[in-house]
């Protein structure tokens, strides 16, 4: 018996654009499957840190997932969590999710807003960091 194995890595682009380079700091690109999706950085399934800023950067994994959410920080000072704003609620650092999604009055994006099926991502995503 014959049986396709489901696994078979994707490979995934994310081209991050608006990317304040003046700021200084590093970009942080992760991609999560449902668990801590967007707050608990440690459950990211991929990480990666590029601190050579340029106005647009590209990122490429290797995926085995059917669905998945990516959230990009802009992290100024290097200490890989996202920095508030003498509110103690808001970012100070730019940040972008999938599906366009955005930090709003209930805080941040649901998984569910922000997930993308294989079909969605295997032609890559582009997300655009907003600052605050």
């Amino acid at each position: 018996m014959f049986t396709v194995n489901s696994s078979v890595a994707t490979e995934f682009k994310v081209k991050v654009n608006s990317i304040d380079v003046e700021r200084g700091g590093q970009i942080l690109v992760m991609v999560f499957g449902k668990e801590g999706f967007p707050k608990d950085h440690g459950k990211a399934v991929f990480y990666k840190a590029q601190d050579v800023l340029q106005p647009v950067m590209e990122f490429t994994f290797e995926v085995t997932m059917e669905e998945l959410a990516v959230k990009v920080l802009h992290d100024e000072n290097k200490d890989g969590k996202v920095t508030k704003n003498w509110t103690g609620i808001y970012p100070k650092e730019g940040l972008g999710f999938s599906n366009d999604q955005k930090i709003g009055l209930t805080g941040p994006p649901k998984y569910k807003y922000s997930k993308l099926s294989k079909e969605q991502f295997r032609h890559g995503l582009e997300i655009s960091v907003l600052y605050p």
